[in-house]
């Protein structure tokens, strides 16, 4: 129950980009939200948009993709052995950022020890989502198996 209720938690503060957009004067700085929705749309993105009273802006809503890490069935590695793993999990996870397929990453505290982390991938579909996470050398190696959720957050909500 505390994991479901931390994972709630987890989602309505989390958002999946590194910034609030602003509004600007200067159309060209940042495209509309017709263009921003266009162009989730044209690259097979599944979204939602609504407008809110409150804000006085339409929302966009995107299904996002919240893959849990968990402990694998392999964990017999050398501790020398483990930190290369961890080196390379943690490569895998910068990869990923950088190119702009994940949008957050972190180790969870997990009393039962069951969940390690989690990333958040910012990609169309589950299967890409998937295959993604499956280059991951802690995936591959079995120290950890992965668990991959749908979610939808706000586009361009940032943490607070």
């Amino acid at each position: 129950m505390k994991i479901i209720f931390t994972f709630l938690v987890l989602v309505l503060l989390i958002s999946c980009q590194s910034k609030i957009e602003t509004k600007t004067s200067d159309a060209a700085a940042s495209p509309s939200k017709a263009q921003q929705i266009a162009d989730l749309k044209a690259n097979g993105f599944e979204i939602f948009d609504y407008y809110d009273d409150d804000i006085q802006d339409t929302v966009i809503m995107q299904k996002y993709f919240l893959a849990f890490l968990n402990t694998g069935p392999n964990r017999a590695q050398s501790e020398d052995e483990a930190a290369e793993i961890q080196k390379g999990h943690r490569a895998h996870l910068g990869r990923m950022y950088e190119l702009g397929y994940a949008d957050i990453s972190g180790p969870l505290e997990d009393s039962l020890g069951i969940t390690q982390g989690i990333t958040i991938y910012n990609v169309p579909n589950l299967a890409t989502a998937d295959s993604l996470v499956r280059l991951d050398p802690a995936v591959q190696s079995g120290r950890l198996v992965v668990d991959i959720k749908p979610f939808w957050a706000g586009k361009g909500y940032g943490l607070r």
